[in-house]
Parts: C-alpha cells; sequence; structure tokens
C-alpha cells in the first residue's frame, strides 16, 4: 500500500468536513472530485457553484455531486463570523468594517468556520502564500492550550525504503521559522515527533541535525543545536533524540556506526530538525526534484484546530493528500 492510500484508508474511519477556500483554483475542484470518489471527507469549496465549474471544465459535473458548493458571501453566517472576528481582535484596534473587509476573503471566512465548528478543517495554499495561511490561522483558530510555539513540517516520501520509516521522513520547520533559537527548536522537535507518532503509529527517532556531528565542529549554531537537544529530553525524556547530527549520521547506519557510535538513533532518524528554514527549505526541494521524492506539506502543528499548507506547485492529487492528513488530524485532536 501506497503512502497515499494509507493515509486515505485511515481518513476513512471516521468522517471528518473540510474547507477548501480556494475555488477558483483548478485543482481545488479536481482534488475534491478525488477526495469525494475515495470517501476519505466531506469538502466544502468556497464560492459559486457555477463559478467552480467554470475553472475545471474538464471535471464530470457528476464527480462534485456530492460536494457542497458555498456562496459564502451570501451565507446567512457572514455577518455572525464578521462580529465574531471582531470581537476576537477588538482589543489590537479591530473595527467591524476591517472585519467585513477581511472576511471577504475566503481564506479567513473557512478559518472561522473551523474555529466555530461548522467544519473540521481547512486546506489552503494553491494560491496563498504559506505565510498567508499560517498568519490566518493564528489570528482565528489559535494554539492548542498545551502546546507553547506552532511550527510546521513536510512529510517526504521516498522511493528507497530503506530511510526512515520505510521511506517516510518528517523534515521540520519548513515554514515558520528562520533561524529558530534553541527554546523554538526544542518544541519544532516535540511537534514533529507527536505529529509522525500519530500519522505512522511508529515511534519518533528524532535527529537534530547540523554540520557538525558530536563535536566535530564548535560555533554558535552548534551548540544551539545541542543545547535544544538537552531541552527536548528534559522535557521528554521518553524521547528518542540525538544532536548535533549532519544528515548522514542520521539517517545512515554506516555512516553512524562511523561518525556517532554513541548516537543511541544508529543512524535510523525518521523526524529531522533542521537549525534553520533555509537548510530545510532547500532539503525539501533538493529531495523533490533530485531523488525524487513525494512531498505533502507544509502541515501544521500545535494549532487548536487543523489548517494547512499546500505548495503552490502541488498537483490535485497531492492536495488530496493533505486532505486527508487534515482528517487524521482532526480525527486525533483532544476533547
Amino acid at each position: 500500500m501506497s503512502f497515499l492510500e494509507d493515509i486515505v484508508a485511515k481518513a476513512k474511519q471516521e468522517s471528518k468536513t473540510i474547507v477548501l477556500p480556494e475555488g477558483f483554483d483548478s485543482r481545488i475542484p479536481e482534488a475534491a472530485a478525488l477526495v469525494s470518489k475515495s470517501c476519505c471527507a466531506k469538502i466544502v469549496i468556497l464560492g459559486k457553484k457555477i463559478d467552480i465549474e467554470k475553472v475545471a471544465p474538464q471535471i464530470d459535473v457528476a464527480s462534485l455531486e456530492n460536494v457542497i458548493c458555498l456562496d459564502y458571501l451570501n451565507s446567512p453566517n457572514f455577518s455572525k463570523y464578521v462580529q465574531k472576528f471582531y470581537e476576537m481582535r477588538k482589543a489590537k484596534g479591530m473595527t467591524i468594517e476591517k472585519a467585513e473587509d477581511i472576511l471577504k476573503n475566503p481564506l479567513y471566512y473557512g478559518a472561522m468556520m473551523v474555529k466555530e465548528g461548522e467544519v473540521d478543517g481547512m486546506v489552503a495554499g494553491a494560491a496563498n502564500s504559506s505565510g498567508d495561511t499560517i498568519k490566518c490561522s493564528l489570528l482565528t483558530v489559535k494554539m492548542a492550550p498545551d502546546v507553547e510555539r506552532m511550527s510546521t513540517c513536510t512529510i517526504l516520501v521516498l522511493p528507497n525504503q530503506k530511510f526512515g520509516e520505510n521511506g517516510l521522513l518528517i523534515f521540520s520547520d519548513t515554514a515558520m521559522y528562520e533561524i529558530p533559537n534553541r527554546e523554538e527548536m526544542c518544541q519544532i522537535a516535540l511537534s514533529s515527533a507527536n505529529f509522525f507518532e500519530m500519522l505512522t503509529g511508529s515511534k519518533a527517532k528524532v535527529g537534530m541535525l547540523s554540520y557538525s556531528t558530536k563535536g566535530s565542529a564548535k560555533s554558535d549554531s552548534v551548540t544551539k543545536v545541542i543545547e535544544a537537544t538537552e531541552l527536548a529530553q528534559q522535557k521528554n525524556p521518553e524521547l528518542l533524540i540525538d544532536g548535533e547530527l549532519q544528515f548522514d549520521s542520521a539517517i545512515s547506519p554506516a555512516v553512524a556506526n562511523l561518525k556517532a557510535k554513541s548516537s543511541d538513533l544508529h543512524g535510523e532518524a525518521n523526524v529531522l530538525i533542521f537549525p534553520d528554514l533555509n537548510s530545510a527549505n532547500i532539503a525539501c526541494k533538493v529531495a523533490e526534484n533530485l531523488v525524487p521524492a513525494e512531498l505533502y506539506g507544509p502541515v501544521s502543528q500545535g494549532l487548536a484546530k487543523p489548517i494547512n499548507d499546500v505548495s503552490r506547485a502541488a498537483s490535485a492529487s497531492d492536495i488530496m493528500g493533505i486532505i486527508a492528513i487534515t482528517v487524521i488530524q482532526a480525527q486525533n485532536l483532544k476533547s
């Protein structure tokens, strides 16, 4: 079973409703049709049905029969959500007029649907930047009460299954922290490990990455990785985590045996925490284009309710994958 087939099967175990706010992008109705056929989620697309059908004329209209197309600007909930958003932000200078203008953006209307429980999650990013999606998430659904910092990760599925968890690796943080400090890097590691275990049911093995392995170089950036590792171990003594490690020392048993014999990971890391956004983003793009690997994400970690991003280069199939992951996150929310 492929990774996509696996997560679709998990999503089908408990039905959830996901809103897609970018109905003006042709990939969105395509993805909705795939999801509807697979029965892994109920889908709401924001926009008038006639307009949504126009952007993807190649799609059989019958394939969208079970998809709700919501003319949100004329929804009876529009004024209610405007009022709620105003109340949430009035201490920051929000006005009713400004709130109404913001809620006309389908990204924000969709996020308010998630916050108010009208739907279980949202997937965006086909036509919005990661930054816009993340900002919208933090202004609406906000953080989970037991998480100090939101972060993101990207799922990589490699054709070579000897790496990670049968070819599955988590890279983090891939969208938010340009240069995380030790506390931020620690929280990224904890959240990424939790996400990996929720998604796969397997034990997370976390490698904290650097250009140095076990003291082969010394610098402030290396020290940060070491301290972040120690902090994560203090917060979760049961977590299998080690650093600082170079990439090859983290994922290759043969290299680990040469460079990091004392590491409890033994070169079998399945969750990789990068020291900065540059290296994480570049690594994702290299893997996607040269391996090539399947990429899903960035996936949000630490939100009160799931709102996830897709790459603006994502295919309809990629978007379906993120929808299935969002459903699984919704299934696993603490009550």
